[in-house]
């Protein structure tokens, strides 16, 4: 039976997804993604039909699908993976059984490791968030994002929509102080950017990037605020951590 895979695409760096996504992508019948994926993947997609899913409204995406499947594979090539913020969950649980989810990398993991930094940093950061600002001024009830940003806490935010002066100042009345922030554009794209600095300064560093589209949205933009991003690790924990390991091992 021919199947419908769902393949993390990683932030869009084609060198970044796995080798059971590349190895589902190369034996496809067609693929469904999104701009600027069907360029960056042009490659590994070679020359098989492209469709963007927002083409088709949900019934007419479905049947579509089975169209397809008559004749090979089907790739949902996905931003990031099914974890955090997918349009996917509806469309996989109709389709059922003949869906496999393959994970990518996530843009959470492709800044962290721009940034050579972890975002829950020991006995600086006690939790990591990852959040939609917009969701969160959508959804009725939600905590604030000032409520979320607090001392203590790292802020993974996507799909931010407050203009970035605004964004600041919301961040800067929760944290109550100039926290680190760094602004991860276009990772793993054409265009990349980072953008380092404090909720004091963010302004004139990021200068004139077009972080926003013509709508007002964040354009692939994920922005990290917290501590852990210049704190100095202890390194003591270390020692403390190998001596604790050795002695369970015995």
């Amino acid at each position: 039976m021919n199947r419908v895979y769902f393949v993390g695409a990683g932030p869009g760096d084609p060198d970044l997804i796995t080798l059971r996504g590349a190895a589902v992508l190369g034996g496809c019948r067609a693929v469904f993604t999104f701009a600027p994926l069907d360029q960056t993947f042009a490659g590994l997609i070679n020359g098989r039909p492209v469709y963007d899913p927002y083409d088709f409204d949900f019934e007419d995406l479905l049947v579509r699908v089975d169209e397809l499947l008559e004749s090979g594979d089907v790739v949902f090539l996905q931003p990031g993976d099914l974890t955090f913020f997918s349009p996917f969950q509806a469309l996989i649980e109709n389709l059922g059984d003949k869906v496999e989810v393959v994970p990518g990398v996530g843009s959470a993991n492709a800044a962290s490791a721009l940034l050579k930094r972890t975002l829950n940093l020991s006995g600086v950061c006690t939790r990591t968030i990852l959040v939609s600002s917009r969701a969160l001024a959508e959804v009725p009830g939600a905590p604030s994002l000032e409520e979320l940003a607090k001392p203590g806490a790292t802020l993974l935010i996507y799909m931010n929509h407050y203009p970035l002066a605004e964004l600041v100042s919301r961040l800067r009345s929760g944290y109550g102080r100039n926290e680190p922030i760094a602004l991860a554009h276009r990772i793993g794209l054409p265009g990349q950017k980072l953008f380092l600095g404090t909720l004091d300064d963010i302004l004139d560093r990021a200068g004139d990037c077009e972080l926003f589209d013509q709508k007002g949205r964040a354009d692939l933009t994920l922005f990290i605020v917290g501590e852990a991003l210049t704190a100095k690790p202890d390194q003591d924990w270390w020692d403390q951590r190998r001596q604790k390991v050795r002695r369970q091992r015995g």
